[in-house]
């Protein structure tokens, strides 16, 4: 006969569709309180015909506490083994792993499990992966998100079902039930669990929550703040998945992805609501493998910032070596380079004239050609731009370099001397193609602004008599 507490993990298993259709699923034991009601109340309601998946025991040793983690380890492996389950165990070095990530050792725990649990899943073809949080901890995760400062999408706390990696969905099945249920499960079935004394280490943001700030809250509070905090995370979680719908429908037309950036078109951004606007900025992030634990309500509002501003080249540096910048009507994130662009270009080079000239990833190819051979283009193929000049008027020798604040040039068309960086920004010139900009210029003047526009000082007229051909090629590597 099952128990009111077997009853409602039933009820949520059943209501959020976490188990069915699926064959093998693991289930993560520590060896604590709640795991071992997770362990007992899933292989309970198995004996009793409500699932048919398969149940791997599997164990993850953070090696941080020395014998007692062992005894832990050997503590599962026992339990399993009297509910006659499979078993895998994983040792993970979190010190080790901590100091050369320079993560805190809260999050290196979080992640060695994280990764130890995927494996020991795909291993053994789990579908799913069952962890034993419960009310409290969501209670904890929000106001930790709070704290950091967190939206709509952090207040739904830890959700039932979760895709994380390579298909593997982690599952919640004690979301239902609070840590005193669990205690009264545990000695109503006369359970034993492990205890962990770093648990009550308040040096620990979590521990501090659970064990100072939670019950400080409480003492102010009529009803119960878990309950509450519950209440507010299913909400969320309700409001965010309609956000979703609408970001689904708008992000085909709106975004641009490749593998090096995502961009996405403003004037149709503009037209959706913050809350559509906050998660297709964090879908573009996600595009890049931008972790988000490490970005905060203030990130998003300063990128939210940068889309209402009408100016171009604004520039965002957000964790994970990522970069947010405003180019004209697009807001294009792309991963940092973390080197001067300059890198692989060498001081100005002379041309060879006629000849070949190799700058960096450029092939500069210059020729010259008297007006009747008429054999010149424009433009040349793909990564390559021809130009032609009048000989007379260039002052050789030439050379070619990048561009440096100050330049200036007389734009072809136009009568007077421009700043290259202003005439750029006039022409809404996009910022990648900022980027690739190289000059060519003779002893007296800039002659080619590549690849924008010549010199109007320089152009091919009627009285030409002698061309110079030049054409720039670049590299795809």
């Amino acid at each position: 006969m099952l128990l009111d507490f077997e009853k409602k993990l039933a009820s949520f298993l059943k209501g959020h569709d976490l188990l069915s259709s699926v064959s093998n699923v693991v289930l993560a034991v520590s060896g604590g309180a709640d795991s071992m009601a997770l362990l007992y109340a899933m292989q309970t309601l198995k004996d009793e015909r409500f699932c048919t998946a398969r149940f791997i025991c599997a164990h993850v040793n953070h090696q941080l506490r020395g014998v007692e983690a062992d005894l832990d380890e050997a503590f599962v492996i026992a339990e399993a083994s009297r509910l006659k389950l499979d078993v895998t165990t994983r040792r993970v070095d979190v010190r080790s792993y901590a100091r050369d990530h320079k993560l805190s050792i809260e999050t290196a725990a979080r992640q060695c499990r994280m990764k130890a649990l995927i494996e020991i899943a795909k291993e053994n073809n789990c579908e799913r992966i069952a962890t034993a949080h419960q009310k409290n901890d969501n209670a904890e995760t929000v106001l930790h998100r709070l704290i950091r400062g967190t939206g709509y999408r952090g207040l739904g706390g830890i959700w039932p079902k979760r895709v994380f990696a390579d298909g593997v969905t982690f599952i919640r099945p004690m979301l239902c039930v609070t840590h005193e249920e669990v205690i009264e499960y545990l000695k109503t079935r006369k359970l034993q669990w492990r205890r962990d004394r770093t648990n009550t280490d308040c040096t620990f943001k979590r521990n501090y929550i659970r064990h100072c700030l939670l019950p400080a809250l409480q003492r102010d509070c009529d009803d119960s703040l878990v309950e509450m905090l519950f209440g507010l995370s299913r909400s969320a979680r309700r409001f965010y998945s309609r956000v979703c719908e609408r970001a689904d429908d708008v992000w085909p037309s709106l975004a641009e992805c490749t593998a090096e950036n995502a961009k996405l078109n403003l004037n149709k951004f503009q037209n959706e609501s913050p809350p559509v606007g906050i998660e297709l900025i964090r879908r573009s992030l996600d595009h890049l493998g931008c972790g988000q634990r490490d970005l905060t309500r203030r990130h998003y509002e300063r990128i939210i910032q940068l889309t209402a501003q009408n100016i171009t080249d604004g520039k965002i540096e957000l964790p994970g070596k990522v970069v947010v910048q405003r180019d004209y009507e697009k807001l294009i994130f792309s991963r940092s380079r973390g080197v001067d662009r300059r890198v692989g270009f060498s001081p100005p080079v002379r041309l060879n004239v006629p000849g070949q000239t190799r700058y960096g990833k450029y092939l500069i190819e210059a020729s010259i050609r008297s007006t009747n051979q008429n054999t010149f283009m424009s433009m040349g193929g793909r990564n390559s731009y021809i130009e032609c000049f009048d000989l007379e008027k260039v002052k050789q020798p030439l050379s070619i370099r990048l561009h440096r604040p100050g330049d200036r040039f007389v734009p072809l068309g136009m009568a007077g001397e421009k700043k290259i960086g202003k005439f750029l920004t006039a022409q809404h010139v996009p910022h990648d193609i900022h980027r690739k900009i190289v000059l060519i210029e003779d002893q007296e003047r800039i002659i080619w602004v590549w690849p924008i526009r010549i010199s109007e000082q320089a152009k091919v007229t009627v009285g030409t008599a002698q061309i110079l051909q030049l054409q720039i090629t670049e590299s795809d590597q």
